[in-house]
């Protein structure tokens, strides 16, 4: 009865929400709240009120879930596990089987129905599965769990690893890799670490990816869920691999599998890029175009779309301008800093728009790239027409820098030296040209006040200069003129102060 009570507990953990409401309505409880709720009151219930119609019930409920047969659900007992891992070394049979145990347990014949399928990674090609996909199984209640694996290289995979070339010191082209998704035949999984992960292959214990530190305050630090590299750390012989994964046990469920891939730099991507995916000049072309169609529904007409030449991830002017096919935008990124980045870091974003960005779905868009070629470094914009052409935006700098080697001046000059209509000259400004103005000022008496008609009256002179100014002028004059009659008090010009009007 013990067994099939922890039978019963452990199915009931791993029943999703609306199998934990469909059992709790069948027992007449209540079946609101979270699934953290649910799950503790549906164990309470098979504590408490344990009867063999309950144990029918989780029974039923967990076969509609998982449809595998009695052999595999008999392995999943924790109390019927046979850990025997010397048999693997010592029978020819168990060791020609060595790729099928996972937990210490012989994995039946009879595969399930639908396989957990891991997704495509582009720097990795999957060349051999050495471990398909497998569930981590829990051995008791404790939080951290310990499952091994055992699987076998033959001497041709030893071969291909020893004779690959080398990514960088100590790191080889082909690698065994190890890789850890949720257990969910629905969809493609992509890798997921469980909490608490620990990897130890032989003994001693291989590098797991740490935490991305986060800058963004009450954000959690995020992990690289990526393939674990454990090939240091194996024999690279016939014999057995031992691996070790150690993990927290907090109720969902994973998968392992072991692969032998081949690992691609973001250089042979690039590579990859420009020999499969370059969509043409006219067919960038006829893109714009589309967009660009009047729409008769439409209240506004589009003219135009402006595009920058700067690469949005690196501020700096496009090399290989590229973008993915399901975007809507016709803005690119720079290829080469995409895939470098994408290697260090994978996320696989479209850095204009945030959405999705595979790598099957690249592709180099050949017109802006004819563009690139054609248009000076310092043009940083241009515009898509309506017929497919395009034209460069230039920058109020531009425009500035050129305005000033034409030295053409934006406004027209005004002379306000020019007489009005009274004979009198508005004031100006001391920066006139007053020597112009003093070349009629030699004559005297009433001669000199009538041909002071166009001069041009300093005003910004105080009184130290005017006096100044008839001194020299009294020294000019002749001694007689003086002697007979007192000169007027003239100013620095030869004409009466009364006779001038400041405008």
């Amino acid at each position: 009865m013990a067994a099939e009570l922890v039978e019963a507990m452990n199915m009931v953990k791993s029943f999703r929400v609306s199998d934990l409401q469909t059992l709790l309505a069948s027992m007449g409880r209540s079946k609101s709240g979270l699934k953290q709720d649910l799950v503790g009151r549906a164990l309470r219930l098979v504590q408490t009120e344990y009867s063999p119609e309950l144990l029918k019930n989780v029974r039923q409920l967990y076969e509609s879930r998982f449809p595998k047969t009695s052999g595999w659900l008999a392995a999943r007992r924790p109390e019927s596990v046979p850990v025997a891992y010397s048999s693997l070394s010592s029978s020819p049979t168990a060791s020609a089987q060595g790729a099928d145990y996972l937990n210490g347990i012989s994995k039946p014949a009879s595969t399930p129905a639908a396989e957990v399928k891991l997704v495509s990674l582009p720097f990795y090609q999957t060349l051999e599965t050495l471990l398909p996909p497998t569930e981590l199984i829990a051995q008791n209640n404790e939080k951290l769990q310990d499952s091994q694996c055992i699987f076998e290289l033959t001497q041709h995979q030893v071969d291909q690893i020893r004779n690959s070339s080398e990514l960088r010191a100590g790191m080889k082209s082909i690698q065994v890799v190890l890789r850890i998704c949720y257990t969910d035949s629905i969809g493609i999984q992509e890798d997921q670490y469980p909490p608490n992960i620990a990897v130890k292959v032989n003994q001693s214990y291989c590098h797991v990816p740490g935490y991305y530190p986060s800058n963004k305050p009450g954000v959690e630090p995020r992990r690289p869920c990526r393939p674990v590299n454990i090939t240091p750390w194996l024999h690279l012989t016939t014999a057995s691999n031992r691996v070790t994964i150690t993990w927290g046990n907090f109720g969902k469920r994973y998968s392992v599998a072991v692969y032998l891939v081949r690992v691609f730099t973001s250089a042979e991507l690039f590579s990859q890029l420009k020999q499969c995916s370059v969509e043409s000049a006219e067919r960038c072309r006829e893109r714009i175009q589309d967009k660009l169609r009047f729409d008769p529904e439409s209240e506004i007409a589009t003219t135009g779309l402006r595009v920058s030449l700067i690469c949005p991830l690196v501020k700096m002017r496009l090399g290989v301008p590229c973008r993915v096919l399901t975007c809507a935008h016709l803005q690119c990124f720079d290829a080469v800093f995409f895939l470098q980045m994408n290697e260090k870091k994978p996320t696989w974003t479209c850095p204009v728009c945030d959405k999705p960005a595979p790598f099957e779905l690249l592709t180099i868009d050949g017109l802006l790239s004819e563009i690139l070629k054609e248009t000076a470094e310092e043009i940083e914009e241009i515009e898509y027409l309506t017929d497919g052409s395009w034209r460069p935006i230039r920058d109020e700098r531009e425009r500035d820098r050129e305005r000033e080697r034409s030295n053409t001046p934006d406004y027209p000059v005004v002379d306000i030296c020019v007489p009005e209509a009274n004979g009198h000259s508005p004031a100006h400004s001391s920066t006139s040209q007053t020597g112009k103005s003093g070349t009629g000022s030699t004559g005297t008496g009433p001669g000199g006040a009538s041909g002071a008609g166009g001069a041009v009256v300093d005003l910004t002179l105080d009184s130290s200069s005017e006096e100044e100014g008839a001194g020299a002028g009294g020294d000019s004059e002749d001694t007689e003129d003086s002697a007979d009659s007192p000169a007027p008090k003239r100013g620095r010009y030869d004409y009466d102060k009364d006779l001038v009007t400041a405008y």
